[in-house]
């Protein structure tokens, strides 16, 4: 399945260089400030989000995990301490992300638990049917492809595991459709600009999310794909959109 929307060869207006290029460069200068930007830009909500998704997804002790686009490495290490003792990979692209993720990692004496890796969502370097879940946190808009992460993310979860998305959506009820695309669009880059001195990055953001399919459109990937059982949750009036799907016992 091939995505048309997003591909490899767009080109942004950011000194024409392809999608998967910019984004690197985007978060490779945002690292060290991406936490506390998160935390000014989404009035804190992005926590808020990432518990329901922890207790959606029940993560059981020993159970294990790979999470794509970990950046600096807040949910991974939810889900080390939500399991225990199952081995969790973090994967980005990033390695000032990474950078940010590993003193974290450390901070929480989880080095022996959870394992970083710098890599390619679009291609795992992980065998089928390892993890029990996979896991991708406000990272699936900004890949070229992200039918081909999520095909992905399928193949390495294990018959019965759980491929789970947390992400920006775009709200449908209006008024407030119309205030948040106001504020997403004309305050949050200025905003960005204020407190991170980046104001060209954060003015991509909505962008991204704008090119990005809606809460059915990416349930209706899901299905497409194989997965079952898939469901989908709008979070804080639509701003954001939880997708979770589960790979048959039987598709190996």
């Amino acid at each position: 399945m091939k995505n048309n929307s997003v591909e490899t060869e767009i080109k942004l207006d950011k000194g024409n260089k392809p999608k998967e290029q910019y984004v690197h460069s985007v978060f490779e200068s945002i690292a060290g400030k991406y936490d506390i930007m998160n935390d000014i830009l989404s009035f804190r909500q992005h926590k808020r989000w990432r518990k329901f998704t922890m207790k959606r997804m029940n993560i059981q002790h020993g159970d294990t995990a790979v999470d794509l686009c970990c950046g600096t490495c807040d949910w991974t290490i939810s889900m080390a301490n939500a399991s225990g003792s199952g081995q969790i990979v973090g994967l980005d692209f990033s390695e000032g992300m990474l950078n940010v993720g590993r003193r974290k990692v450390n901070n929480e004496g989880l080095d022996d638990q959870i394992a970083l890796v710098q890599g390619n969502a679009m291609a795992l370097p992980f065998e089928d049917n390892r993890f029990d879940y996979a896991t991708i946190g406000f990272g699936l808009r900004n890949v070229p492809d992200y039918v081909k992460v999520l095909e992905e993310m399928k193949r390495v979860v294990k018959p019965g595991g759980m491929v789970v998305c947390l992400e920006l959506s775009k709200p449908t009820w209006q008024p407030f459709k119309g205030l948040y695309f106001f504020y997403f669009r004309k305050l949050l880059p200025l905003m960005a600009k204020l407190f991170a001195k980046r104001y060209e990055q954060y003015k991509w953001l909505p962008e991204s999310v704008e090119l990005f399919p809606g809460r059915e459109e990416l349930s209706e990937v899901f299905r497409k794909i194989g997965l079952t059982r898939v469901e989908a949750y709008p979070l804080t009036f639509g701003i954001a959109a939880l997708h979770i799907g589960i790979k048959e016992k039987t598709d190996v």
